[in-house]
Formats: structure tokens, C-alpha cells, sequence
């Protein structure tokens, strides 16, 4: 299947890099070469752009869309490892650094990938397929406790109990392979005139997939991160498509102004903030009513921008 992926608030992301035609950028979330594309036709010859990939199929992809630049060079790794990933290119500070978070279209279309709830495919969901954990050992062998608690935090999901319930009563009669088989269940957990918010399945499929994929944990210490490997004067432009990785971005970035922690009797502050840079976005910024009627992937997606100094 071709790798189609239309790259969200393409201007705004780049108008907020503020692209250096001698700069290193690197894209984090290198996909099908969206974004990416537009930021390497903006550098000069000594200019380079550091695409980052967990999912070997989208830095193929990104490869063939990138190919008329020799300026680039692409890394089967995750994000979460921006220090090791610059390190081991002996590059010690960039230009600017953009993520776009979540899964991407072509994944999500790519049914035999095992992210969407439609159809009948293997329960899978890895972004890498390299890693040993998936969304079959997660239903399958996780503790009905945990399954809740992931449905409830990471799917914001009211029925989670109840689903969870369910999935550790039929997994008893036979293992859950399938997507088919996950959404059945999800549809018999949840009563009908509850199913009015989008197909039912959607929350947990999105619950699962953060789980396998360890979407959310790592992200503000990533933030913290890409924020020291940045040069002065270097950007940092994230977007979110979900409240727990929005907030996840906020806090880090709140952080990374040097914003004292200390409780409000201490007589001086023993924190030891220490301010790294600005929020050049007080509100996210989000897509222009154009955008959302193009690409109904925008509709939750919030852009975030920092700069170093």
C-alpha cells in the first residue's frame, strides 16, 4: 500500500521552525515525508534534516519521497532517544526539532497493521514492528485491573470496567486474535444508546495502541530533551492529538521557563529552575476551518512551539 499521509498545519509548523537555510533540523516522527519535505526545500546544501522513524515502512516511504535530497539522513529509532540519536551523528545541538504525535493515516489505513477497528485483522498496533509487545499480548495477558485503568486513562473511556470485564470473560473461552473479535466485544459492553459519540470502538482501539506503543509516558522527559538539544534560538514544535499528550507537552514546556516549583512559604526558591527558553504559543494553535474540512485528521490536533535561549 502507498504510504499516503497529508501533513497536519503544514504552514504553521513551518512558519514556527523558523528555518535556517544552513540549519540541522530534525523531524521526529518522519512518516511519509510530509512535513519534512517542505522543511528540506527550505535548506541550502550545508543544511541537514535528521528524519526519525520507529515504523521501517514509513522511512522506506520517506526515502522515495525525499530521494532528490542528499541532504538527509534517516534513523530507524525512536524519538524518546533524541540524545543517544544526535550523539551517535556527532552532532551536539540543532536548529530546530518538530514531532507529530499519534499514528498516522497511512497506519491507520494500512488495515493488516492491526490499528483500526474495522474489518478483520491480527491484533498488532506496533509503530515498530521490531518490539516484542502488541495489542494481542496486551488484551490477552494483561490483568483485568490494568486493562481498566489503561481503557480509562488512555482511552478516556466511561465503559472501561465494563469492557475490560467482558474481554478477560471471552479471552477464558478462547484467546482474542483479531480486531473483529476486540470490537465485538467493545460493542456488547457498551449499551446502544451510549454508541452515539463515533463507532465504540474507537477509545479502546486508541487506549491499546498507546499502551503498545508507550505513547505517553516517556513524552515530557522527550520534551525536555529536544528542548536541551536545541541551539539558542532554536525551536521545538510538537503536536498533540490527545489531551494526555497535550498536557504532557504543556507541563514540559511550562517547566522549561524556569517556573519555580518551590511551596509558596518557602522564604527563597530551592528548585533550582532554571529557565531554558520561551513559549512562543500561549494557546496551541489549531487548524483553520479549511484545513478541518480537507482533513478531518486536524480536527484534534494542537500545535505547541518553544524556543531556546
Amino acid at each position: 500500500m502507498e504510504f499516503k499521509h497529508r501533513p497536519v498545519m503544514l504552514k504553521q509548523c513551518i512558519d514556527g521552525l523558523q528555518i535556517k537555510p544552513d540549519g540541522i533540523y530534525v523531524d521526529g516522527t518522519l512518516g511519509g515525508a510530509g512535513h519534512s519535505k517542505e522543511i528540506v526545500r527550505k535548506l541550502s546544501d550545508k543544511g541537514l534534516l535528521i528524519g526519525i522513524d520507529r515504523d521501517q515502512e514509513a522511512l522506506q516511504a520517506a526515502k522515495q519521497n525525499l530521494k532528490e535530497f542528499p541532504n538527509v539522513k534517516y534513523v530507524h529509532d525512536n524519538h524518546d532517544q533524541i540524545k543517544r540519536i544526535l550523539e551517535q551523528l556527532h552532532i551536539s545541538q540543532v536548529n530546530g526539532i518538530l514531532l507529530d504525535l499519534g499514528v498516522s493515516s497511512y497506519q491507520l489505513d494500512e488495515r493488516n497493521r492491526g490499528f483500526s477497528y474495522l474489518g478483520e485483522n491480527l491484533l498488532d498496533m506496533r509503530m515498530d514492528k521490531t518490539q516484542e509487545l502488541t495489542a494481542k499480548i496486551v488484551v490477552n495477558e494483561y490483568t483485568q485491573q490494568k486493562l481498566a485503568n489503561i481503557i480509562y486513562e488512555y482511552g478516556e473511556e466511561k465503559f472501561s470496567r465494563q469492557i475490560a470485564k467482558n474481554i478477560c470473560i471471552e479471552r477464558k473461552k478462547q484467546q482474542i486474535e483479531t480486531t473483529k473479535q476486540l470490537t465485538q466485544i467493545i460493542e456488547k459492553s457498551i449499551p446502544k444508546s451510549k454508541q452515539k459519540d463515533g463507532h465504540p470502538a474507537k477509545r479502546t482501539f486508541q487506549a491499546i495502541r498507546i499502551e503498545v506503543n508507550n505513547e505517553i509516558k516517556p513524552l515530557y522527559q522527550t520534551i525536555i530533551d529536544c528542548i536541551d538539544c536545541l541551539a539558542e534560538g532554536g525551536r521545538l514544535c510538537v503536536i498533540t492529538f490527545h489531551s494526555l499528550e497535550d498536557r504532557a507537552v504543556k507541563n514540559a514546556f511550562i517547566q522549561s521557563t524556569g517556573k519555580c516549583t518551590c511551596p509558596s512559604d518557602l522564604p527563597y526558591c530551592v528548585c533550582g529552575a532554571k529557565s531554558r527558553g520561551n513559549i512562543i504559543t500561549r494557546k496551541p494553535i489549531t487548524a483553520t476551518e479549511e484545513e478541518l474540512e480537507e482533513n478531518t485528521r486536524s480536527k484534534s490536533a494542537k500545535l505547541r512551539i518553544f524556543e531556546k535561549r
